[in-house]
Parts: C-alpha cells; sequence; structure tokens
C-alpha cells in the first residue's frame, strides 16, 4: 500500500467517524457542549497540519547541507564546456 493510499484511509476513517458523530439523528446526539467542539473539528485539524507542515519546511530548509565538493566539480565542468565551445567558435 503506498503512502498516498495510507493517508487516504486515515483521512477517510476520521471524516467517517466525525460525520458519524457530528450527522447523528436527534435522538442519538452528543450533549450540546461536545458538539460544540465536535463541529468545527476539521478546520482545527487542517490549521495544525498547515502548522505542521511549514514548520518541517522551514526546519528542512534551515538545516540543508552544503554540498562544496560537488559544486566545484560542477564548476570545473562549466569551465571544461566553456573551453570547448570556445574551440568551437563560440563566443558568449
Amino acid at each position: 500500500m503506498t503512502k498516498l493510499a495510507q493517508w487516504l484511509w486515515g483521512l477517510a476513517l476520521l471524516g467517517s467517524a466525525w460525520a458519524a458523530l457530528a450527522l447523528s439523528p436527534p435522538g442519538l446526539r452528543l450533549p450540546a457542549p461536545y458538539r460544540q467542539a465536535l463541529l468545527p473539528l476539521p478546520v482545527y485539524l487542517l490549521v495544525a497540519f498547515g502548522c505542521y507542515a511549514l514548520a518541517t519546511v522551514g526546519y528542512r530548509v534551515a538545516t540543508f547541507n552544503d554540498c562544496e565538493e560537488a559544486a566545484a566539480e560542477l564548476r570545473e565542468h562549466i569551465n571544461a564546456a566553456r573551453e570547448d565551445l570556445r574551440r568551437r567558435g563560440l563566443r558568449f
């Protein structure tokens, strides 16, 4: 099972549980304080997920490693390509 399928199954399970509790028939409804906390729960979870995603991206950008060896090798390849193009008569 792919990671996407796992996430979709989890969301479907949570969504169906929320819908069953929030949209229950009048005779089986939760007490008012529980319903008031339950109804905006998807919005709270969406905001929490957005905060988590933003924090994760920020942390990964802040701790990104520089590859000095790869940068030096890339500069060498660029200089070799420029020399080859100069020998073939291209000006830039």
